[in-house]
């Protein structure tokens, strides 16, 4: 990606589950460093904007380019650059903390050491040879924290990242995910207060369509709540 290209463009993104649209007509554009964060109510497509900036879904039109590639036609130049957080944690629960992020750092040729200093910053180092299965939801949450940042990724997707984190475990993750961790960042969140100071660049959704797309600096919580009227 050239230095002075963003490192997100969306221009009349749409995208159909079916003949059922989610996403229409949404374009953004993001530089390298700074945090998106979506708004929305549930269904707005908030959750499917972030699937298909990491490739895992198609558009059904307009153009997407994440770090300089084209999506989904350069979809293979993705490959280990971006983070994934969501709802679901992408963890084998059969399989133990370490063993899952083992895993995925032979996947993206990462150094074994890298596992063991991610697994410490979450707070997992402890309990990182038990089966994903008999850790809390909590827990869970905090190694799929750390499955997202195991490889350095230059793009941070994150679907609501503190769900089910106390605020210990937050403190924990948040230094890895945060806006003090490096990454440019596109989160998704229900909180206008919080949303808004993490932001650069705020879009809103309803139905699908952008209700709100501006600097965050210009954006209030009034603005935001409107969304979920």
């Amino acid at each position: 990606m050239e230095a002075s290209s963003p490192a997100l463009e969306l221009h009349g993104l749409g995208r159909s589950f079916g003949e059922r649209p989610v996403l229409e007509d949404v374009s953004v554009s993001l530089q390298a460093g700074q945090t998106l964060v979506v708004f929305g109510p549930n269904g707005s497509g908030k959750t499917t904007l972030l699937r298909v900036l990491a490739g895992l879904l198609r558009p059904r039109s307009g153009r997407v380019r994440v770090l300089g590639a084209e999506l989904p036609r350069q979809s293979w130049a993705l490959r280990g650059r971006i983070g994934w957080l969501g709802h679901d944690p992408l963890l084998y629960m059969q399989l133990t903390a370490r063993e899952n992020l083992a895993y995925h750092a032979r996947l993206h040729a990462v150094a074994d050491e890298r596992v063991e200093q991610v697994l410490d910053a979450v707070g997992m180092a402890a309990r990182a040879d038990e089966p994903m299965r008999e850790l809390s939801r909590g827990m869970v949450q905090r190694v799929a924290t750390a499955r997202a940042v195991l490889g350095r990724p230059e793009l941070l997707l994150l679907d609501e990242p503190l769900t089910n984190l106390d605020p210990g475990a937050r403190q924990l993750v948040w230094p890895l995910v945060g806006p003090g961790s490096g990454h440019t960042r596109v989160l998704t969140s229900h909180d206008p207060a919080t949303g808004l100071a993490e932001a650069d660049l705020v879009l809103g959704l309803r139905h699908g369509r952008s209700e709100l797309y501006a600097s965050a600096q210009n954006v209030d919580a009034e603005q935001v709540m409107e969304l979920y009227r």
